[in-house]
């Protein structure tokens, strides 16, 4: 019966050609109905196909944007929440996270009527100091930037160090070079000196809490003894100002920064004179964040943080930059997993360190690298958009490779 109808009429000769039959299937597979049903069935599958993306994960957290230059910044000791002090007075509460776009800004103060100079958190977490251009301490509460405790014109000069030495205990120094140590219970000054001809630029303190170090733009390094309360003695003069002071090898050496790239080194109970000395090819060493008891990281004028080994003494390489701005703080975060720094470019960076204990310097010191450029210690340390990392990480290797190979030939050819 089909091939009778297909004889019918004129169409008999159409069927003679088969493209003529081609043709009409094609017609018929491709009819209107039909696309739009199997371009709604792809539509569909496509949609049960792309889920949703979930959060970026990355290795740091985002830089933190602020309004104004950050003069300081302390780091929580249990979570990850930060706190900053601007030039114009203000203190600023942030939590930070890896995941993009969940750094939060927690609260702000506005209490100092100038520029922020310091400020720390207590051991506990729940209480922030801060200090001032305007001469006053300031207590307020972690949690909610409450003002707990003000004293005001708590020196005769603007304030321009800080440090905790327990919960009740702390100390701060001066654009003049005086030192005071407070009992908050009390909210007086237990100690009070001045044998410093310039600013205190730092302070640390001896794990016994005994000794009280501090580093002057006199070019001294100062010895309290907070026990007896007294002042034991300043060392001699360098010849730049000493703009950072901390304690390395178990306590068994004090290392300063100078304004001049220099890291003086003393022996802990030879404070009068140095031990040993090393010239960095920075503008200045500003700020030292100790990381183990043989590497610390220091930030200078030139925006470079650099990860130090003591002893012996080497630069292993570069943690990150500001790029041309001044690097006014750095510190590590309480899990010791990130450094965080300000800079006068109003952001706050994170820099991934976790990698920095592993990290073992020989003895042997190898032969400067070609392109003159230190190592970089991590993927944003010349820039996180950097084109050319990949290709620095690469040309590093293959230099470090040719190294190994040069010294292994030199250790054969010694061994003839």
């Amino acid at each position: 019966m089909a091939a009778s109808a297909e004889h019918v009429g004129p169409e008999t000769e159409e069927t003679d050609h088969p493209e003529s039959v081609q043709i009409k299937d094609t017609e018929t597979n491709n009819s209107p109905g039909t696309s739009e049903i199997e371009s709604e069935r792809l539509e569909e599958d496509e949609e049960e196909e792309e889920e949703p993306p979930g959060p970026k994960i990355r290795e740091t957290p985002q830089d933190i944007q602020l309004e104004a230059i950050a003069n300081t910044v302390a780091l929580h000791p249990s979570r990850d929440i930060l706190v900053c002090g601007d030039v114009d007075g203000d203190v600023y509460a942030f939590s930070y996270s890896c995941t993009e776009g969940e750094n939060r800004e927690l609260w702000s103060s506005g209490h100092h009527l100038k520029s922020c100079r310091q400020v720390r958190i207590s051991a506990d977490g729940l209480k922030l100091y801060s200090v001032s251009r305007d001469k006053a301490v300031h207590l307020l509460d972690v949690e909610r930037g409450q003002l707990v405790t003000r004293i005001r014109g708590a020196h005769g000069a603007p304030i321009n160090s800080l440090l905790l030495v327990d919960e009740n205990i702390l100390a701060t120094g001066d654009d003049g070079g005086t030192l005071k140590v407070w009992d908050m219970r009390k909210g007086t000054a237990i100690m009070d000196m001045k044998n410093h001809e310039d600013y205190i630029s730092d302070i640390t303190v001896d794990q016994n809490k005994r000794m009280l170090l501090t580093a002057s733009g006199d070019g001294t390094m100062g010895v309290f003894n907070l026990k007896r309360r007294r002042f034991e003695l300043v060392s001699e003069y360098q010849s730049g100002d000493l703009t950072s002071v901390a304690l390395m090898k178990r306590g068994k050496k004090v290392v300063c920064g100078s304004s001049e790239g220099t890291i003086y080194i003393f022996n802990w109970n030879g404070f009068g004179a140095t031990s040993d000395r090393f010239a960095l090819k920075a503008e200045s060493v500003d700020c030292i964040a100790p990381i183990t008891e043989n590497i610390m990281c220091t930030a200078s004028m030139d925006g470079y943080i650099r990860a130090i080994n003591l002893l012996p003494n080497r630069v292993i390489g570069c943690i990150g930059q500001h790029v041309g701005e001044p690097v006014e703080e750095i510190t590590k975060s309480w899990d010791s997993r990130f450094l965080v720094s300000c800079a006068h470019d109003q952001l706050i960076k994170f820099w991934d360190i976790s990698g920095l204990p592993k990290l073992t310097v020989n003895e042997y010191r190898k032969r400067k690298k070609k392109h003159g450029r230190m190592k970089s210690l991590t993927k944003k340390a010349f820039g996180e958009n950097d084109f050319f990392s990949g290709l620095v990480e690469e040309t590093e290797k293959k230099e470090e490779e040719e190294e190994e190979q040069e010294e292994d030939e030199d250790s054969d050819s010694g061994s003839d």
